[in-house]
């Protein structure tokens, strides 16, 4: 399951190899703050890409609701159920319960904590698939998905219920993100989708009988490092869990492709039996490539405490620099026009393009051309054209990527 901020993510979801998606609605969501969040008007589009594709889509309903937020709760389940969304992601009974009596299939968001096989066992009564704690061991995944199995523990379509769990992203200092520091220092609550992040910054420990001041540094003591399974993947997915989720909204199209693209290799290559530590190290270099606040195995392995970030921000090897925007496409010759808005382009460089239909295209600008003669380098300003991959649209946009 791979996030989907906007089409742009959406696209490079199907295209990193996806079998589902889940995406926020408005402003009922654990990403409401991000400005990458679909509307109402949204869900018939996503529907039918998400179709087309054979791909499943779920609408995260899973921040507390209040009762001035029934109203918006209630449209959007009636507006999914009518347009084939396939489930909805809640934690609030009262989202739980309205989509249950529309028919709507739900499943259990990770906001639940749920950690035990008895919390499994009450919410069967609503739902086919359950979010686990992303605080457990392996170990206890594992026996979870055992005694279900055993007790033949079954949801209301009558067939077991189904683990998911957190394989990748963004891990919250907090138990399954609830956090109020956010609330205390900015009125912003994380409980309701508008964490401001505050805990990803440095700080200072003040000694507060005799003044004395540290500055904690070489590591955000708040600020855990990003999860990442793909070294022991064979052992998460013999535990016996159904799903992997890839956070991650609020990122960049090319984050989700990169990463949805590895972990579908990693999953296949489990199967198939050809999982090795060299597949492993090629993955690894993938993911590192999109942002990362470095990484860690989580607590899947058996870990009390997190480990932290040594750095603000991304730790990604490589940025992407904007470039400019797609003019037009001549499907004979596979090119496409592009106009230099900024910087500078230069044969060889690797390029980028993303857009809401298009997903993400990456290649190596072999030739490229201003008049149909072929020029080595392009300045600001200059419209020219370049051979592409696949189709792009007017508007995409173009980046050049750099090591970091």
């Amino acid at each position: 399951m791979a996030p989907a901020g906007n089409f742009e993510s959406m696209m490079a979801a199907i295209q990193g190899g996806a079998d589902s998606v889940y995406f926020g609605i408005e402003q009922l969501n654990m990403r409401a703050r991000a400005t990458m969040n679909f509307t109402l008007e949204d869900l018939g589009e996503i529907a039918r890409i998400c179709n087309q594709h054979g791909v499943k889509s779920y609408i995260t309903l899973n921040t507390i609701l209040y009762d001035h937020d029934l109203s918006l709760m209630r449209r959007i389940v009636d507006e999914a159920a009518s347009q084939g969304i396939s489930a909805i992601i809640a934690s609030d009974q009262a989202a739980i319960g309205y989509a249950r009596s529309k028919g709507m299939p739900v499943h259990i968001s990770t906001q639940v904590n749920i950690s035990n096989i008895e919390t499994i066992k009450f919410y069967a009564l609503f739902a086919d698939v359950m979010v686990l704690a992303r605080e457990l061991s392996m170990i206890q995944m594992r026996e979870i998905t055992q005694t279900i199995e055993r007790e033949k523990i079954t949801g209301p379509s009558g067939e077991l219920v189904r683990i998911e769990v957190f394989a990748h992203g963004a891990l919250c200092m907090a138990i399954s993100g609830k956090c109020y520091l956010s609330l205390h220092t900015h009125n912003s609550s994380a409980n309701r989708g508008v964490c401001i992040q505050n805990c990803r910054r440095q700080y200072e420990v003040k000694d507060r009988d005799e003044g004395h001041e540290f500055h904690i540094e070489n590591e955000y003591i708040m600020s855990p490092k990003d999860l990442n399974t793909l070294p022991f993947l064979d052992q998460l997915l013999d535990t016996g869990i159904d799903v992997l989720k890839v956070e991650g909204r609020g990122r960049a199209p090319e984050y989700v492709k990169a990463v949805t693209q590895a972990y579908r290799q990693g999953i296949d290559s489990v199967l198939e039996g050809t999982f090795t530590p060299a597949k492993v190290d090629g993955w690894m270099s993938e993911v590192e490539k999109v942002y990362n606040r470095g990484f860690w195995g989580g607590y899947y392995l058996g870990k009390k405490l997190g480990e932290w970030s040594d750095t603000y921000g991304s730790k990604a090897t490589t940025k992407k620099v904007y470039l400019g925007k797609s003019l037009h496409y001549f499907p004979r010759v596979h090119v496409g026009e592009f106009k230099m808005e900024s910087h500078k382009l230069n044969k060889g460089d690797k390029l980028l393009i993303t857009g809401p239909v298009t997903g993400v295209l990456e290649f190596t600008a072999d030739e490229i051309r201003v008049d149909d003669q072929p020029v080595d380098t392009i300045e600001q300003g200059v419209s020219f054209s370049l051979k592409v991959p696949d189709k792009v649209r007017p508007s995409d946009k173009l980046y050049k990527i750099m090591d970091a």
